[in-house]
């Protein structure tokens, strides 16, 4: 059973070793973005230093550009846990790649079709389908999550579904308090009543184990800079169905395959800090086998880590502090904590500890219609999010300075 060595990883980092005003920096705005090992930074450099070359050329170094976008894609395929006839492309970013996936899905859209999304969703899994919605004339569904819960509730997705229904969108993890959303069951619910399900998985990429195969959804999109890679996006999903969508692309590109939705050139120096990405997560296992066998057992060990953080992060916390999630079951949600606190705005809290070198992030964070839901869509919450570089002493740190300005407020 793979164990985390916290401060081996974070030997690996070195934006760890960033100070602020001669403190040193804790990171809790990762789901903003991670911080990249030094493997990341080397491979991207290293493909630069090379020199790269642009595909279809009759020279090594452009067929080296050509291995490094396959690999990436191998790499991706691995973390995703994909079927043998899943395509895998890549974009600018899980924004991007959305709304190039809705508006071929809605080509043959018209009025009385429906598109069903969640309130629970960063923003990226609604505004490309309330677009084509608007576009095309169809009726948006949306569905709530439990504010007293924090969960989606399954029951309120299933009743929203119906014979009209184009496109279920839905999280994987929301990234504004956390709560892991049942995507399998999801899945079921979206294809009983004929509908593809696209299924946002940015968020919850570095902290659990994504496995297309298993739950059996259409289409899931992340971004490499949130699971300790660069700034790009993957997208993966049943090549029979991109095969039969019109992608947008110049002529001289593919016809088929993933390449066909890869407009322009790719960014090959990222592509190859993608695989070091996956890379580096495999290599958190100690276990034998393939990398997809590592990326399991290593992802039980960051939930476990994840786990413990959370647990030592809530039993801390003063009591002017409230927790916008699920508090009772941690294997339930990500370690991303929505959180106020009495008598401090969520800007100000995030200043304070910014201070003190304490990294977090305030706001909506583009989940409008979480902060929406919660009443809090004027000046939003303060989100701390851990990763499995995050050590014990440096949320005993946060601990220390919530303490300390809750005493002075």
């Amino acid at each position: 059973m793979t164990v985390l060595n916290t401060s081996a990883i974070r030997t690996d980092f070195p934006a760890l070793r960033r100070t602020e005003n001669g403190i040193p920096v804790a990171w809790f705005d990762g789901p903003g973005g991670s911080q990249v090992p030094q493997s990341v930074i080397a491979a991207i450099s290293g493909f630069l230093t090379r020199g790269g070359s642009n595909h279809g050329g009759a020279f090594t170094a452009s067929r080296d550009s050509e291995s490094t976008h396959e690999e990436a894609r191998s790499a991706v395929a691995d973390l995703f846990g994909v079927r043998d006839d899943d395509y895998v492309h890549f974009g600018m970013n899980m924004t991007s790649l959305n709304f190039s996936l809705s508006r071929a899905l809605a080509a043959d859209w018209g009025p009385g079709d429906e598109v069903v999304v969640t309130r629970l969703d960063h923003d990226a899994n609604i505004s490309p389908w309330l677009r084509v919605a608007a576009d095309t004339g169809a009726t948006v569904r949306w569905v709530p999550f439990n504010t007293s819960t924090y969960r989606l509730d399954l029951d309120r997705l299933a009743e929203a579904v119906g014979p009209r229904t184009r496109v279920v969108a839905v999280t994987h993890a929301s990234n504004a308090i956390g709560t892991i959303v049942d995507v399998a069951g999801a899945t079921r619910i979206a294809h009983d009543a004929g509908a593809l399900i696209v299924v946002d998985a940015v968020h919850y990429a570095p902290h659990g184990l994504i496995d297309m195969a298993a739950v059996d959804c259409d289409f899931l999109v992340a971004s490499a800079y949130k699971f300790f890679g660069p700034h790009i996006g993957a997208m993966a999903g049943r090549g029979q169905l991109f095969e039969k969508l019109d992608a947008y692309r110049v002529r001289p590109a593919p016809a088929t395959g993933p390449g066909k939705w890869e407009t322009g050139t790719q960014s090959f120096e990222a592509l190859a800090g993608v695989t070091a990405a996956v890379d580096h997560i495999a290599n958190l296992s100690d276990e034998d086998g393939g990398r997809r066998e590592q990326i399991v057992a290593a992802m039980a060990a960051v939930k476990e880590h994840a786990v413990h953080l959370g647990r030592r992060f809530l039993d801390g916390l003063p009591e002017p502090v409230t927790v916008f999630g699920i508090t009772d079951d941690l294997t339930a949600r990500t370690p991303t904590f929505a959180i106020e606190m009495e008598g401090f705005s969520a800007r100000r809290l995030a200043t304070e500890l910014a201070d003190r070198g304490i990294y977090v992030t305030d706001g909506d964070y583009y989940a409008m219609e979480v902060m929406s839901s919660l009443d809090r869509a004027d000046g939003g919450l303060v989100r701390i999010g851990f990763l499995h570089y995050t050590a014990d002493e440096e949320v005993d740190r946060l601990l220390e300075a919530l303490h300390e300005l809750a005493g002075n407020a």
